[in-house]
């Protein structure tokens, strides 16, 4: 896909080139920003294997059953229009045709329909200036190339770039050591419930074992019972945690949690603890205080110590996590539904053991608190895994991030949530020192800003971003302009394979 250049402020300057390495929801919206707020001639190229950009994982599903769990007027790629989502919608009168959007609490269409509305406004993005391409494939390895860089393909063909994004957003969800060797083909064993067609192997009257409790949990309920299932399920997780509701509309948040920040988890806890009732008392939900806390998340993160970020993550996460990111109404319902009728049951338990029989799966779960000579035993039909992602190993299991960090150009956080920046989201090196052309977007950087996994926050930040590199690259072109730098690495003065790739500034 390109989309239209007009004539560049810099008639004499060479086109600046932008590689980002990700097209799911963080690497469009990076994009849609950066080619709105450039006054440059600008490159910029999207490597995405899958074939629509915007997508990603979330918003690829072809699922009826999966719905966006934040209303739509909560959902906008324009910060600064915070209808831009819902004016689309009804432009395309989707309400009418999908009335089962339609909630008290608001608009909840589903996922696949808000990756329509990010791939078309980032076609609409293109501003004159900047030329947008998907390049459809996969990153094998990223090469520092002088002050250039080089972005070896899968395909076996290379990007040059003057930068380059980092947008791979959550890492795949980790395999549990039970599931491995031949459980790994079983056909009624689901490994990845997003894959298309995943849940077809799960027959109507199965038992099934669901390994999360989470939203993953949630949205293989809603689509479980949208195909008729009638079989028993139990979801097992280490506390047995399952998203809150959304209850009813908020109108504001309660709370002030910026204004002299905690300085210990302990304390924040109790901040938000003491929130919790005088906002009841008010007659304010809990939501409105988590919603204040949402709003001052960054600078609570910021203020918290490294070993109280730490603790923080080690204690109260789980809880931060089920009261933050709720479940659209739709499937909050199914899986309400489910319990109430006795075929859902929720355990706090972790998996000991697996193992085929007799064509059906045998599990050893140990409850919470329970030693090993504590076990349940089940036998279900088939086992689907909603884990969350395995953000540890964010940057060994990909590609692309591996090989900067096999030579010190990047490292993981200090708390194995993604990549290691700075406040400008440049990132680090193995010596702590910041690149100018080389920055993580979105949830990869969340270990310097917090709170980076909300749709808001990752547009916000994905905009805070892409101004910056517009002023990079303005100033990178002005310089051309002047001639007081020469380009380097442009077609040709590409190295040939027997070249050295770090060629003479």
């Amino acid at each position: 896909m390109t989309l239209f250049r007009g004539p560049a402020p810099y008639p004499h300057a060479p086109e600046i080139r932008v590689v980002v390495v990700g097209g799911g929801f963080t690497g469009a919206a990076f994009a849609i920003h950066l080619a709105r707020q450039t006054r440059v001639a600008l490159s910029l190229q999207i490597v995405e294997p899958r074939a629509a950009l915007g997508a990603g994982l979330a918003y690829g599903t072809t699922d009826p059953a999966h719905r966006v769990n934040v209303p739509a007027a909560g959902m906008t790629l324009l910060p600064n229009e915070p209808d831009h989502f819902t004016r689309w919608l009804q432009r395309r009168r989707a309400p009418e045709a999908d009335p089962g959007m339609v909630d008290a609490l608001g608009l909840f269409p589903r996922r696949s329909l808000f990756g329509v509305y990010v791939a078309e406004t980032l076609a609409e993005a293109h501003g004159g200036l900047a030329a947008i391409r998907h390049v459809r494939d996969t990153v094998r390895k990223v090469i520092r190339w002088g002050r250039s860089w080089r972005v070896e393909l899968g395909s076996g063909g290379c990007l040059e770039a003057d930068l380059v994004a980092l947008a791979t957003g959550h890492p795949s969800p980790a395999l549990l050591p039970a599931l491995a060797g031949p459980l790994l083909e079983h056909p009624r064993i689901v490994l990845n419930p997003w894959a298309e067609g995943a849940l077809a192997a799960v027959r109507a009257t199965d038992d099934v074992l669901i390994l999360g409790t989470g939203l993953t949990m949630a949205d293989i309920v809603a689509s479980l019972e949208l195909r008729g299932h009638r079989g028993r399920i139990t979801a097992v997780s280490r506390r047995g945690l399952l998203s809150r509701p959304h209850e009813r509309p908020i109108s504001g948040a309660w709370g002030e949690f910026a204004e002299a920040p905690s300085q210990s988890a302990l304390d924040l806890l109790r901040r938000v603890r003491a929130a919790v009732i005088t906002a009841a008392a008010a007659g304010q939900p809990w939501q409105a205080v988590i919603r204040a806390l949402v709003r001052d998340a960054r600078v609570v993160w910021a203020a918290l110590p490294e070993e109280e970020r730490l603790r923080l993550l080690r204690h109260l996460r789980p809880y931060w996590d089920v009261h933050r990111y709720r479940a659209a109404p739709p499937a909050e319902r199914a899986v309400h539904s489910a319990r109430e009728d006795g075929r859902l049951e929720v355990l706090a338990a972790s998996l000991i053991d697996i193992s085929s029989a007799e064509g059906r799966i045998d599990v050893a779960l140990r409850p919470r608190g329970m030693s090993m000579l504590h076990r349940i035993r089940r036998r279900v039909d088939a086992v689907v895994l909603a884990i969350g992602p395995a953000h540890r190993a964010a940057v060994a299991s990909n590609p692309a991030l591996a090989s900067l960090a096999a030579v010190g150009l990047l490292h993981r956080d200090p708390y194995a949530l993604g990549v290691h920046v700075d406040r400008l989201s440049r990132v680090l090196n193995s010596e702590g020192q910041p690149d100018d052309t080389l920055l993580a977007v979105g949830p990869l950087a969340r270990g310097t800003f917090g709170e980076l996994v909300g749709l808001p926050h990752v547009t916000e930040h994905a905009a805070a971003v892409a101004g910056h590199v517009a002023s990079w690259i303005e100033t990178l072109a002005a310089t051309y302009r002047s001639g007081q730098l020469r380009p380097v690495g442009r077609p040709d003065d590409v190295p040939t394979a027997h070249d050295s790739v770090d060629p003479p500034l």
